[in-house]
C-alpha cells in the first residue's frame, strides 16, 4: 500500500509539472489536459460526558487527495485518504478509491475497479457534503464502513465490478429511474476474497419528480476467514479458537430523499442478517463471532438541513438509532441538532449537539458535541 501511496503522489507530482510546461506553450495530450486535482480536509474536536469516561479531544478527521480524468468514453479516478483511525499518532494513509468508468452511455455505465459499493443513498455521499459528523450509525455498521461483521473501516468500499444507468426519461428528457449492480470481493479495500465467493448488491430508485428519490437495495453476500469460541474439550473451563470459514451475510434497505434548492431530507431503513463480531470489535479487523448478539441487526435514521441564510447557513436535525442484535436492550439512539456555517465557498464550520440513549452502558444518557472546520482545495 506505500508503494501505491507514493505512486499515486508521483502521478500527482508529474500532472503539475505537465500543467506547468503547458503554460511555457508546450502542447500536451487531451488526457493530460483533462486531469483535475482536488482534495479536502477536515479537522475536528469532540466532547462526550458518559459516566465514568468524560472525554474531549481534537481530531484530524481525514485528508483527501483525489486525481480525475478521462481518457477518450472513460473517466476514471485515483483517491488517497489519511485518517487517524488507529489513535493518536498512529495516522492511517490508505488508498480508497481506484477504478475507470465506461460512460458513453448514461443508459448503461460499467465501472471496475475499488469504489463505493452500490448499497444505501448515504454511503456514496462525500464526508464533506453528507451535512453531519459522520454517517449515520446504521450506515456505518451495516455498509462497510467500520463493519458490524468485524471489517476494518472501508468508507463503505470495496473492489468490484458494476453496471448502473438511468433510463425512463420523461418529456423534458430527466430520467424517471435508476438502477446499478456490482458484484464484489466482499472484504472492504485494498484486500483480496478470502473465501473465493462474491457479494452482490443491487439498487433501483423512481425519480417521479425533480429532487425526489425512492429506493430500495439488496446485498447478498459472505465475509471470510470468520472464526468461532468453542469450550476446549480439554478442559471445560477453557474455549479454543476454531477457524468457521465464511459466514454469510443479507442485508436490504428502504430509502427516500428529497434534494432541492438546498433543502435535504433523508431517511433510510436497513435490516441485517449474518453474524457479527462484538460491538466493541466492530470495525477493527476482528474475525470472531459473538453469538450473545444473534445473527440480526437493524437501525435508521431520518433528517432534514435546511438554509436559514441561502449559500451560508443551514440548520439541521437528525435522530437515528442503531440495534446491534435488532432489539432494544441492544439499541444505541442519538438526537441531534446544529448548523453548518460557510464562511468561505470552499471552507465551512459545522456545529452539532447530540443528546445519546446507550442501553448498553449502566447510565444510558450523556451529551455530545461535535465541532468541525472543513476546507476543499
Amino acid at each position: 500500500m506505500k508503494k501505491m501511496t507514493i505512486l499515486v503522489l508521483l502521478l500527482a507530482g508529474c500532472i503539475q509539472y505537465a500543467l506547468a510546461q503547458e503554460s511555457k506553450g508546450t502542447s500536451l495530450p487531451q488526457w493530460v489536459k483533462n486531469i483535475k486535482v482536488s482534495g479536502y480536509g477536515m479537522l475536528q474536536y469532540q466532547y462526550e460526558d458518559t459516566e465514568g469516561s468524560d472525554h474531549n479531544e481534537f481530531n484530524l478527521r481525514l485528508l483527501r487527495f483525489i486525481v480525475d480524468g478521462k481518457i477518450g468514453d472513460f473517466d476514471w479516478r485515483a483517491q488517497i485518504q489519511g485518517t487517524s483511525a488507529k489513535g493518536p499518532g498512529e495516522p492511517t494513509v490508505q488508498l480508497v478509491d481506484l477504478y475507470a468508468e465506461w460512460v458513453k452511455h448514461k443508459e448503461f455505465r460499467v465501472r471496475a475497479g475499488q469504489f463505493k459499493r452500490a448499497f444505501t443513498f448515504e454511503n456514496p455521499t462525500n464526508p464533506i457534503t453528507q451535512g453531519w459528523y459522520a454517517y449515520a450509525m446504521v450506515v456505518n455498521n451495516l455498509s462497510g464502513f467500520g463493519d458490524r461483521v468485524g471489517e476494518k473501516p472501508s468508507g463503505g468500499r470495496d473492489i468490484g465490478v458494476q453496471i448502473q444507468g438511468d433510463v425512463l426519461p420523461n418529456s423534458e428528457g430527466r430520467p424517471l429511474l435508476h438502477y446499478q449492480v456490482g458484484v464484489y470481493n466482499g472484504e472492504g479495500i485494498n484486500r483480496k476474497d478470502k473465501d473465493h465467493r462474491k457479494d452482490v448488491i443491487g439498487g433501483v430508485w423512481v425519480m417521479p419528480v425533480k429532487g425526489l428519490r425512492i429506493g430500495a437495495f439488496g446485498w447478498t453476500g459472505s465475509h471470510g476467514g470468520m472464526s468461532a469460541l468453542v469450550p476446549d474439550p480439554a478442559n471445560p473451563l477453557a474455549t479454543t479458537q476454531v477457524d468457521i470459514g465464511s459466514v454469510g451475510l443479507n442485508r436490504y434497505c428502504l430509502s427516500a430523499e428529497w434534494d432541492k434548492d438546498e433543502y435535504t431530507f433523508r431517511t433510510e431503513y436497513i435490516h441485517s442478517q449474518g453474524w457479527g463480531v462484538a460491538p466493541s470489535q466492530a470495525g477493527k479487523g476482528s474475525t470472531v463471532i459473538d453469538y450473545s448478539n444473534g445473527d440480526k441487526a437493524d437501525g435508521w435514521y431520518v433528517f432534514g438541513i435546511v438554509p436559514v441564510i441561502k449559500s451560508k447557513l443551514h440548520a439541521k436535525a437528525r435522530y437515528q438509532t442503531y440495534r446491534q442484535a435488532k432489539d432494544w436492550a441492544s439499541s444505541k439512539t442519538m438526537y441531534e441538532v446544529g448548523l453548518n456555517y460557510y464562511i468561505y465557498k470552499n471552507l465551512q464550520l459545522n456545529f452539532e449537539y447530540g443528546l445519546v440513549n446507550n442501553r448498553s452502558l449502566e447510565k444510558h444518557n450523556y451529551n455530545f458535541f461535535d465541532l468541525e472546520l472543513d476546507f476543499r482545495f
